[in-house]
């Protein structure tokens, strides 16, 4: 947020702050030996903290060869483990935890040849994991791997995860990215082999499309022993996803978007503006996204929407943007802690400085859409 604000303002001196913060991290980073590999919570996350700082690599050198070294030989590691298998945790290749995430920040850093390295190693792995698989694809979460009790329970055989967050959309919106960058003209195939499969299972409702959040899996052929498939994406127990940036249409949509960039596809383009349409169809109670934030609140269907806003040009989408700030300028506490406040159920309230869950991806999003400066910090959701 501070490098953000510095880019927006210049002579408030947001870099000093951001200085004070970033020293404050890697403190804490040399002292917990264990700190894990991703994005949002880990070694990378860091690193993206650090080179957003940088000024295009003119700052803090040291601090990032330091962790482009760790980072590199932690990511070619968990690249290699991943190559081959199939039923993977989601952890393992999502945004938020594994190798999509992490290879966001590489794609960022790529004219380094160490890093280069490392981000094709990770490529090659998403492609491998993403690549056909009968009767399921490769990418699938077995029970055992589900993390939680309740969700096995809710998923007795597994599922398929559709959020941009922890699901599928995130190795398709890295490989996509990277393609265009021309870091993978191998993936293409890859590329339009997800894209399509995600086309093809929707849960469009009474708006239009929409897919779920997840699919648990069903056994089926019992008197041989049993056979896992993939039900139809319309037979979701919860039916269509929320409008967010973790769960629903618009992350999804931004994923499919970023494939018809790579692959020149109208077809991939004109899905992803027709899902974002959907979600402005549809009534602001009927997005299920109450809560101010970017993770699953307003905040992350804005940033969204200023991507596809931008990309497409002239007024698009304008006037749904205007509705949607003027909805987190109504939710402004300002006798409260950090100004906005996380709605984890209606009725709980939480004051959190976090960035997806906390004030700082409201004023990240709200700058935005208020400035011109180029929103590079938006990679960490892979939307750019």
């Amino acid at each position: 947020m501070c490098g953000y604000l510095d880019s927006c303002f210049p002579d408030e001196q947001w870099d000093l702050k951001a200085r004070e913060h970033l020293r404050v991290a890697a403190r804490a980073a040399e002292a917990m030996p264990g700190l894990p590999l991703g994005l949002f919570s880990g070694l990378s996350g860091l690193a993206f903290a650090a080179w957003q700082l940088s000024r295009g690599g003119t700052r803090y050198l040291r601090l990032l060869n330091s962790l482009d070294q760790a980072t590199c030989f932690r990511a070619i590691a968990a690249a290699k483990g991943i190559r081959g298998r199939r039923g993977v945790s989601f952890a393992e290749f999502d945004a938020i935890s594994g190798l999509s995430g992490v290879g966001a920040y590489l794609l960022c850093r790529r004219d380094d040849p160490r890093i280069m390295t490392a981000l094709s190693q990770v490529v090659q792995a998403l492609m491998d994991l993403l690549s056909d698989g009968e009767p399921l694809p490769r990418w699938y979460t077995p029970a055992r791997l589900l993390g939680s009790e309740q969700t096995r329970q809710y998923c007795p055989h597994g599922n398929l995860n559709f959020g941009l967050a922890h699901g599928v959309p995130a190795p398709l919106a890295l490989l996509s990215l990277a393609h265009a960058a021309g870091v993978s003209p191998s993936s293409a195939e890859t590329i339009a082999h997800t894209a399509d499969w995600l086309c093809e299972n929707r849960c469009d409702d009474a708006w239009g499309i929409n897919w779920p959040s997840i699919l648990p899996l069903v056994q089926t052929d019992l008197a041989n022993g049993g056979r896992l498939e993939v039900p139809s994406a319309q037979s979701a127990p919860d039916g269509p996803s929320r409008c967010a940036w973790c769960y629903g249409s618009p992350g999804i949509a931004r994923a499919l978007w970023l494939a018809g960039e790579a692959l020149d596809r109208d077809d991939y383009r004109d899905l992803a503006v027709a899902a974002m349409k959907a979600v402005f169809l549809r009534p602001i109670a009927a997005r299920r996204i109450d809560s101010p934030t970017f993770c699953h609140g307003v905040s992350g269907l804005l940033a969204i929407a200023l991507r596809f806003s931008h990309d497409l040009g002239g007024t698009a989408f304008f006037e749904e943007i205007g509705v949607l700030v003027q909805q987190l300028l109504a939710a402004y506490q300002p006798q409260s802690l950090l100004g906005f406040r996380h709605l984890e159920t209606r009725d709980n309230q939480m004051d959190q400085p976090g960035l997806l869950e906390g004030a700082l991806g409201v004023v990240l999003a709200l700058l935005a859409s208020a400035t011109n400066a180029e929103p590079a910090w938006d990679r960490l959701f892979l939307l750019s």
